[in-house]
């Protein structure tokens, strides 16, 4: 009984020692040359870049206290892959779950971590998280199944790199002049936001490596040389320890591998990063595809560059995720009260401009964050017509199965992440291996209940919060809407998200106006930015149902035009701008006319010349 009495205070007392994780971030501009190419202005923190880590245990209070300081700039923060439940409004993209935050305001985030496993935050607002502002999270649990395996464990963040400010890309991504909505080509690719790292290692025991894709673009693989290793997190979902030697990531994806070092230290071995280059339009000559850093068993050894034996990425044949167990068991969810199906799509709108659609709803924020209109909607809270056509908003009941199928009629890749929650992937067409970058033209194959069935669905389907879609494929997931909020489902392709490629999930509006309650500096930053904090979608707080003033999407193209027929007029208008300026100038010149010896040009009577010929 004393024994019993002794574990029953153990248990009460366990979750005394949860803490405040407490951080003060003053956003600024700093320099920094990680690449060793360019120096540019890149989004710090305190002044210093990289980022902070943010490390916390299970159970933790995290406070963030954050000051922006850019400028020049709004800002927000999301912490990515937490599920934020009972606090929606800590979970950062603008015009979603808060107001953006403009220069000189603070703002701070307060939620409780009840979760484990490997994630990251980084900005939500005007994608400025390419210019840097992206780093680790990590939530360490001590009760993890592998926990008393592990020596030591190292974090790895891989991403691509710009030279450039997002905002000045943009005008050049998203123009006239670039009909096929060709994505900006990274100039450089980072390993910890750096180059040539080594990790040092112990032989004979087992290290656990959490690798993140804070990139934007560019999907990448990871394999260590000479060396398997055994995946036990995804998207911070324990799993069945499962072995694997080469692995893909696409932007916003998480693993957990647990790495047994050789018995002895006598050389050290290639930590290879290869950046997916199916993904590239074009791939500029000094643009450097593959890194080479390393597990260093004896940092006086050499360090030898990776040997790659394949010539393109996509000969590489990494794990397929879609095949891995919760270590939880849990069940196939079924019978979904919701089911959503959209189709990827990219196209020109009347602009001449390439965009991204969910069928055919690119999305456009509203002029009043959508969970402020779940809040001051009263009674209209469950009808989609408020939160705006362009939102693409779902709203979703308590407790339902939601199912959505994504069908995906483009000939790229697209990374797909749901806010707040995981979800089971039951489906995935093709799954990784030599077909899955196969599909460049004809028809995409789309997923049909009737042809593909249910019957191939896992018993115990893996979880994740992002999933890569493949190119002419689709994917089938599930999740129960247990978390009231607003989240987003979106692609993480920052210029794809830029281009509209999102939707809105509204779950259990009725359950966010009894729960939620705003805290006052967050309404602040709001009155600082001159963003209503009231009123449906087009900021109309009187009549709801009233969507005059709506922002839009620019309007749909005259039928028959094609991109390609877009690139042709394009090229046409310009080469017709140029003959003209052509003509202009050598009107304006004062060439008379040309010796048709030397070509010289000669004060000599024009009759001369004729005369000649």
């Amino acid at each position: 009984m004393l024994f019993l009495f002794v574990l029953a205070l153990l248990g009460l007392c366990k979750p005394l020692l949860a803490k405040d994780v407490v951080y003060n971030f003053n956003v600024s501009w700093v320099t920094a040359n990680p690449d060793g190419l360019a120096d540019r202005k890149v989004i710090g923190i305190n002044g210093a870049w990289p980022l902070p880590v943010i490390n916390v245990d299970k159970g933790d209070q995290l406070i963030v206290h954050m000051y922006n300081g850019l400028g020049d700039k709004n800002t927000s923060i999301h912490f990515h892959g937490m599920y934020q439940n009972g606090t929606n409004d800590m979970d950062g993209p603008s015009m979603a779950t808060q107001c953006p935050i403009p220069p000189g305001s603070s703002f701070t985030y307060n939620f409780t971590v009840n979760q484990n496993g490997t994630y990251w935050y980084h900005c939500h607002t005007d994608w400025c998280y390419p210019d840097g502002y992206r780093q680790a999270l990590v939530v360490h649990d001590s009760d993890a199944y592998f926990a008393g395996e592990i020596e030591d464990e190292f974090t790895v963040t891989m991403t691509d790199w710009y030279h450039t400010l997002a905002e000045d890309i943009k005008p050049e991504f998203m123009s006239l002049y670039n009909p096929t909505g060709a994505e900006p080509i990274p100039n450089a690719f980072l390993f910890n936001d750096t180059l040539d790292t080594s990790l040092a290692v112990k032989p004979n025991k087992t290290y656990m490596l959490r690798l993140i894709n804070t990139g934007a673009f560019v999907a990448q693989y990871f394999y260590i040389e000479d060396h398997e290793f055994t995946i036990v997190e995804i998207d911070g979902v324990y799993t069945e320890p499962t072995t694997a030697d080469i692995l893909y990531l696409g932007i916003a994806q998480r693993y957990s591998v647990l790495v047994k070092t050789k018995d002895t230290a006598t050389k050290n071995y290639a930590i290879v990063t290869m950046a997916d280059s199916t993904l590239l339009d074009t791939i500029p000559s000094d643009l450097r595809l593959n890194l080479t850093n390393w597990l260093e068993y004896d940092a006086s050894a050499s360090h030898p560059e990776a040997d790659i034996t394949v010539s393109v990425s996509s000969d590489l044949d990494p794990f397929d995720d879609s095949t891995l167990v919760p270590y939880d068991h849990m069940p196939l969810l079924t019978d979904p009260v919701v089911s959503i199906n959209v189709a990827v799509v990219m196209a020109n709108l009347d602009n001449g401009e390439g965009y991204a659609f969910l069928n055919n709803i690119s999305y456009t924020a509203p002029k009043v964050p959508t969970l402020y209109t779940v809040l001051s909607a009263g009674d209209l809270a469950t009808n989609a017509l408020v939160y705006g056509e362009f939102t693409h908003s779902h709203v979703l009941p308590h407790n339902g199965v939601v199912e959505i199928i994504l069908n995906n009629n483009d000939t790229g890749s697209h990374p797909f992440h749901l806010h707040g929650h995981n979800f089971q992937v039951l489906q995935r067409y093709p799954s990784y291996g030599a077909d899955f970058f196969d599909y460049a033209s004809g028809d995409p194959h789309n997923y049909n209940a009737a042809t593909n069935g249910t019957s191939g669905f896992p018993t115990y389907p893996a979880r994740r919060d992002t999933l890569v879609l493949p190119p002419g494929g689709y994917f089938v997931i599930r999740f129960v809407a247990d978390n009231p909020g607003v989240w987003l489902f979106h692609c993480h392709i920052d210029w794809h998200l830029m281009q509209g490629l999102a939707m809105t999930m509204v779950e259990a509006p009725d359950q966010m106006q009894q729960r939620l309650t705003i805290p006052d500096d967050h309404y602040a930053a709001c009155k600082a930015a001159g963003v209503k904090t009231e009123g449906n979608a087009a900021g109309n707080d009187v009549d709801f149902t009233d969507l005059t003033g709506q922002n839009v999407q620019p309007g749909w193209l005259p039928a028959g035009f094609t991109t390609r027929g877009i690139v042709a007029l394009v090229f046409s208008v310009a080469c017709a701008f140029l003959g003209m300026g052509s003509i202009v100038l050598y009107g304006l010149s004062d060439l008379k006319f040309v010796n048709k010896d030397d070509a010289i040009a000669t004060s000599a009577p024009q009759e001369q010349y004729h005369d000649e010929q």
